[in-house]
This record gives C-alpha cells, structure tokens and sequence, in this order.
C-alpha cells in the first residue's frame, strides 16, 4: 500500500491538498482511503470509512471519543485497584479530551488502516491529513519515542518473575505491577510498532503544502532538516495559491511578484530532489470535487522512492596521529545529512548505546551503530549541510587481530 503524508504550515490549505491527492489517486484507478481530523466539503464526516466515489472513501478521526473509550476500558481494567483504595468511577459523558488525545487518536487511526480491522479492506493508497508542520513531524516521531518509554518502564523480561511477585510483593511491602499492566503495554507495542513500520516503509512518502511567502519559506527550510533527521522523504511541494503573474492592479501585482520570488528559491531548493508543483488560486476556497480537480494536484508516482531505511553512514578517517594499531582503524565518523542546520541548534549527548541528538526544535534518540559501541566519541562537526559525529576505538574493547 502507497501511503501519503500530507502537511504544510498552518493555514496553507493542506486539507485540501489531500483530498485533492486522494482524489487524483482514486482517479488513477487505485482504491484509495482518505484520513483527517478536518471536515472536507462535500465529505461524509463519519469516523468509519465512506465511500466518496467508487474507488475513494473518508474517514474523519474522533479525538473525543477515541479518548472516552481509552479511559473507560482502563477504568474497567483498573477495577479492582479503583475498588480497592475506593476511587470513584468516570462516566462517559463527563471525560473531556485532554491535552495529547489528538495525537494518540490519529496514532490508533493510522494502526487501524496499516494492520488493524481497516487493512483488510483491499486499499492500494492511503493518504493522511497531518497536523501543521511542526506538529506533524512530532508526531511521526511519536510511535518510536513511546515504545522506547514502554521498554524503559515496563522490561518485557520482568514478565519472567510472574511467580515470585507474591513473594517480592511481601519482602519489598509494595505491591508488583499486575499482569493486565504488562498486558496493556504489550497490546500498545504491538500497536505503535505498526503505526512505525507504516512511517518507516519504503512506500511512504511525504507530500507539502505551501502558500508561498516568507513564513512559508522559514517553515519549509527548518523542515527539511527535520526530515533529514527522521529519515523522512518528500514526494512533492504543492504550492498551493499561486496568483496569476501579470495583473493591473498593483496590490496584486506586488503579491504576485512577492509569490514569484519565493517560488523561484522553492524551485532552485527543493526540485533538484523534490518537484514543486504550482496550483492556482481559484479565487474562492476550493468546495466541490470539480474545484479539487482544478488545482490539478498529481496523483502519487509508485516510482519515487519512499522513507531512507538508513540516513546514517560510516566514514573511516584519517586522524594526525599513525593509524590505529592491531587493525583497528584510527577514526571513524558517522554521518548524517542535515541541511539546513546550524551548529549552534546542534546538541549530542551520547548515553551507553544511544545518540541523543536535538537539531532546534527536533529530537531524537537513536541506537549507535553496532561497529562503534566499542569506540568512544572523539568530536563531532557540522561541515556542508553533513553531521560528522568521530568515534575513536577504544583498545579495550576492540578485538585483536593476530
């Protein structure tokens, strides 16, 4: 299944943009799903896919009552703890969304379409309607940062001493986490690893939408480094709203040529790598599947390759000092594109096995590749948009060779 990713600065039309993609898809003669937390015109609204056409269906992602149903079942789960110290049950109707149910919402709707009761279905394309940008890139980071939590908290080994909890429970006076928690979190990693697994395809893409202009312009160049760090690829950057280029009237005019020059560093950034596709301004918000066909979105290319398995590589480098002894190599380098980036938004911090890297507002933490456990961190440099992180092999570690 193709999937598509569809996000853009906030106010940038990306809602549209994805049912116009989706619609294109399903015109292309492939069965397609459309998933947002938006209303589109002219759209059935229920959270179970509809159909649209033949070939496309909607589904719209309930925040609120994926939440309600999360604490009831947690509630009912719970039940004998909440007996126990005499806690009072939540009713339905009176549990308002918190801050985050949003997220784990779209989370349980993208496990539903990749392994869950929506994948049997027969769909060939999936397009998402993300949040804005910033948003979006969090949240794609989110199923690989939560199964790390799950793992830290909660050890799938810890299972083994199921006997001897009564016994722990007595000699520590506290009592050992209950079999339906381990459960729980067993379910919920099964669930994230496949939300995971869909982000990290090799048929996943990410499409862009963007009003050109300066704001515009800011948030696209910050993200294509945080698509650099995820691993993530970009099939298209839509420029949606793009005025005609000759006008008699000098408002017009000033915004057009404003609009011109922006898109002339879109086009000299990113088609090298990524096409700019221009969809004009309709003059009117786009409402009807005729003003979606309009903007002459195309539909996804199953030739462009989706996500980088690996973003990382391993350089050997050549230190001041004569190369390492007994076969090991002087100095290693892992890198890593980031273009874009500044070294004074760049912050590593090694942690036994792990990378923590924060590149301005993007995080994240990844597994040091196996050849390099055994070294230690020499330095790290940020030369020609490619981070450089050194590893010195560290003699005690690194095996002998005769």
């Amino acid at each position: 299944m193709r999937t598509v990713l569809v996000t853009g600065p906030g106010g940038a039309g990306r809602t549209t943009l994805a049912a116009a993609t989706a619609l294109a898809a399903a015109a292309s003669g492939r069965r397609t799903l459309l998933v947002s937390a938006e209303p589109i015109p002219g759209f059935p609204s229920g959270p179970e896919p509809t159909a649209v056409t033949d070939r496309l269906d909607h589904a719209r992602i309930d925040s609120g009552a994926h939440f309600r149903a999360e604490l009831t079942e947690l509630q009912q789960r719970a039940s004998s703890v909440l007996d126990l110290v005499g806690a009072g049950r939540l009713d339905g109707e009176e549990l308002t969304e918190l801050p985050g149910a949003p997220q784990l919402a779209f989370l349980h709707t993208l496990h539903r379409a990749a392994a869950g009761d929506w994948s049997t279905a027969g769909y060939d394309t999936l397009v998402v309607d993300l949040p804005p940008l910033g948003q979006a890139l969090a949240l794609l980071a989110l199923p690989e940062q939560l199964r790390r939590y799950l793992r830290r908290l909660l050890p799938a080994e810890r299972q083994a001493a199921r006997a001897l909890r009564p016994v722990l429970a007595q000699l520590a006076g506290v009592p050992m986490p209950a079999q339906w928690l381990y459960e729980a979190a067993a379910r919920k990693d099964e669930e994230l690893a496949a939300v995971q697994a869909l982000v990290e395809d090799g048929a996943t893409t990410l499409r862009l939408a963007a009003e050109p202009g300066p704001a515009a312009e800011d948030a696209l160049r910050t993200a294509r480094t945080g698509l650099a760090l995820y691993g993530l690829r970009a099939d298209l950057l839509v420029a949606n709203r793009v005025l005609p280029r000759h006008s008699s009237d000098p408002w017009f005019a000033d915004l057009a040529a404003q609009q011109e020059k922006c898109l002339g560093h879109w086009h000299e950034e990113w088609a090298p790598h990524v096409p700019v596709h221009e969809a004009a301004h309709l003059g009117r918000d786009p409402r009807t599947a005729d003003d979606l066909a309009a903007l002459a979105v195309p539909a996804p290319d199953e030739r462009v390759p989706g996500r980088v398995e690996d973003p990382w590589w391993i350089e050997e480098e050549s230190g001041e000092e004569e190369p390492g002894e007994e076969g090991r190599p002087s100095v290693l380098a892992w890198c890593l594109p980031l273009p874009g980036a500044v070294k004074e938004d760049l912050r590593l911090v090694r942690r036994g096995e792990e990378l923590l890297l924060t590149v301005g507002p993007f995080h994240r933490i990844v597994r040091v590749a196996s050849a390099l456990r055994r070294c230690t961190v020499s330095g790290a440099a940020l030369t020609d948009g490619v981070l450089r992180v050194r590893f010195t092999p560290d003699p005690a570690l690194w095996p002998r060779t005769p």
